[in-house]
């Protein structure tokens, strides 16, 4: 039987993890079974840039953090290694460098996720991987909004050029004749 001092520092990380995956949006669990140290260092770093804390856990652990966030249904995916990468900011983040990085080094595997308390599988990280970053779905709606009226405008300059056009035609002949 563990000590007390043992039982106390492993509830500590079930606490911490918990609100963990309760503070953030969106996180993606992997396998790094057989990734090189150069590649974990690289994966890392890339991470980092993306604010997103990334860290090795135990999956005993873990799964009693789960169960108390309210995500146990992904938790069938905890055997073998296993790292949980959380997003600090942008919510699709750890999906999109994760799933990118997985494509270049065959050791990364995802195997599940999740984003706003709904449970992701596999397929369902990549699908969130390919959706554009917040900035640019911003831009699309501003584009979208933006579009009908540069439209009317351009129909608006039209119709004026070609009443312009219209009456230039007897001022030039005003012209020819004096």
């Amino acid at each position: 039987m563990p000590s007390e001092k043992i039982l106390t520092a492993k509830k500590a990380v079930v606490s911490e993890l918990t609100e963990r995956l309760k503070g953030t949006s969106a996180g993606v669990l992997v396998s790094f079974e057989g990734l090189s140290v150069e590649a974990d260092t690289e994966l890392r770093r890339e991470l980092r840039k993306n604010n997103v804390n990334y860290a090795v856990v135990k999956n005993t652990l873990l799964k009693l953090a789960l169960k108390e966030a309210g995500l146990e249904a992904i938790d069938y995916v905890l055997n073998g290694t296993t790292a949980l990468a959380v997003a600090e900011g942008e919510s699709v983040a750890p999906a999109k460098v994760l799933c990118e990085f997985a494509k270049k080094n065959d050791s990364l595997k995802i195997k599940a996720g999740y984003i706003d308390g709904e449970t992701l599988d596999a397929a369902g990280v990549e699908a969130l991987s390919k959706i554009p970053s917040k900035e640019i779905l911003l831009s699309q709606v501003l584009y979208g909004f933006n579009s009908p009226i540069t439209k009317l405008a351009y129909c608006i300059q039209a119709i004026v050029d070609s009443k312009n056009e219209g009456e230039a035609a007897p001022a030039e002949e005003a012209q020819a004749e004096a």
